[in-house]
């Protein structure tokens, strides 16, 4: 079994928890992150749980001035964050700056850089004018979380989640962001036309008084979990049987482990190999 190196973050399956003992304390519970499904995931958050366990990312975080950056909330309820500067390192990883690895998605502000996105929805911001008010919009409108940066350009990237949907909004023209505004949508790639047009639609729900759960990007959270907990495993130096055992349970593998089917093991050691492969970098593939 091969050993990989990286510093070692706890995780468990029980149920549907996902890393309930990562936490900024370590040996105490992160309550919130034991709380939460994995229905509560979309790409970024998968993205930023495989990205926070590579102890290349770690080693970089530890060296940067500052580790941690002021996050305010505005009084909307928009997370901002303010850059007066860039900060290449950690656009290196796909983001604007640096988040603390040792808190879980729901805990961490992670602001990804909208170059490291797959698809951004991007609006110029224009004054509302008389004859406007049916067009006019808050963010606040919005109903999703909303996390917000504004780069050392001063154009802000608006991160809107809920129910595991994210949708990035870049802005040009909102100064203030919890102005009113009349959004005027800029379409780029004619050829991308049916992608740009699904995200506006996710974009346009969150503006529906009765929202319900859409169809998430991708459903392979069930096999990203169980990548995730095999690559924390492997990271704890285990076997494949032990990792299996975490993943699948203890009995299913002592009837199917030594049988004449390898499909158990070869399941194993592809979980392990793509949790691997999403720390080292694949990632990126996750980020909607």
């Amino acid at each position: 079994m091969p050993h990989l190196a990286g510093t070692i973050w706890k995780s468990t399956l029980l149920g549907r928890n996902l890393n309930p003992s990562v936490s900024s304390t370590p040996g105490r519970s992160d309550d919130r992150a034991a709380s939460c499904g994995r229905a509560d995931y979309g790409g970024c958050d998968w993205a930023w749980e495989f990205l926070r366990r590579n102890a290349d990312y770690i080693a970089d975080w530890r060296s940067s001035v500052p580790q941690q950056l002021p996050c305010i909330t505005l009084r909307d309820g928009t997370k901002l964050l303010r850059l007066r500067r860039r900060f290449p390192r950690a656009e290196k990883w796909g983001l604007h700056a640096f988040a603390d690895p040792k808190l879980c998605a729901h805990k961490a502000n992670v602001f990804w850089h909208a170059k490291a996105l797959k698809q951004v929805v991007r609006l110029n911001a224009k004054g509302p004018t008389e004859g406007d008010e049916a067009r006019v919009r808050r963010l606040a409108d919005f109903n999703a979380d909303r996390q917000a940066v504004i780069n050392a350009d001063g154009v802000p990237l608006v991160m809107m989640k809920r129910n595991g949907i994210c949708v990035p909004l870049e802005i040009s023209g909102l100064s203030n962001l919890t102005a009113p505004f009349v959004p005027v949508i800029e379409l780029h790639d004619l050829d991308d036309l049916s992608a740009q047009t699904e995200l506006l639609k996710r974009l346009q729900r969150f503006t529906e008084a009765d929202f319900r759960a859409i169809q998430k990007p991708f459903a392979s959270d069930e096999r990203l979990h169980h990548a995730l907990v095999a690559l924390d495993e492997c990271l704890k130096g285990k076997t494949y049987r032990q990792i299996a055992i975490a993943i699948f349970g203890e009995k299913k593998v002592a009837e199917d482990w030594h049988g004449h089917s390898q499909f158990l093991r070869d399941r194993t050691r592809r979980l392990v190999a793509k949790g691997t492969e999403l720390m080292k970098g694949g990632y990126r593939d996750l980020l909607g």
